[in-house]
């Protein structure tokens, strides 16, 4: 599977302040991890974050370029991106939109499907699967057997009424 060049961060939900500092809605694993970035991308564009703190979930940014609050408006409900090649993540760790794709097969190696959603809940993620049948698995590790992001296979265990 091709991995993208660039990573889908978070939105931009508003101004905070006069000076031109952005809110964003951050859509990795924590606004912590992507303050760790020197710069973010919006609309195809490098932008360089001059300051980045976290506050009720959100990140607060400063923007290279981006000096008042008419200027941060226009940047209101824009998608933010990181490049991968910036993102240093530990082993056995991926982005989730890695996974969307993967061909999905059971601990026989039946095809169960492809992986087409992930859906975020808060006891754990919930992988959607596309064949002849839709499954909606858990991914817990009673259901996930193994993942292999570089072939782009996941190996799951199913159960009666999955």
């Amino acid at each position: 599977m091709e991995k993208q060049a660039f990573i889908e961060a978070g939105r931009i939900t508003n101004t905070h302040g006069v000076a031109g500092e952005v809110k964003i809605e951050v859509w990795l694993d924590s606004p912590e991890f992507m303050k760790r970035f020197k710069r973010i991308y919006i609309d195809g564009r490098p932008c360089v974050l001059r300051s980045a703190r976290v506050h009720k979930q959100f990140l607060l940014c400063s923007l290279e370029g981006v000096g008042d609050v008419n200027a941060a408006m226009a940047l209101k409900g824009k998608t933010v991106f990181i490049a991968r090649e910036d993102a240093k993540l530990p082993a056995g760790t991926y982005f989730l939109q890695d996974l969307i794709g993967a061909r999905v097969v059971d601990e026989q190696e039946r095809e169960i499907g492809i992986l087409t959603e992930v859906m975020e809940r808060p006891a754990s993620n919930i992988y959607v699967v596309k064949g002849e049948t839709e499954h909606l698995i858990p991914a817990v590790p009673e259901f996930i057997m193994s993942t292999d992001i570089e072939a782009g296979r996941i190996t799951v265990r199913l159960i009666e009424g999955m």
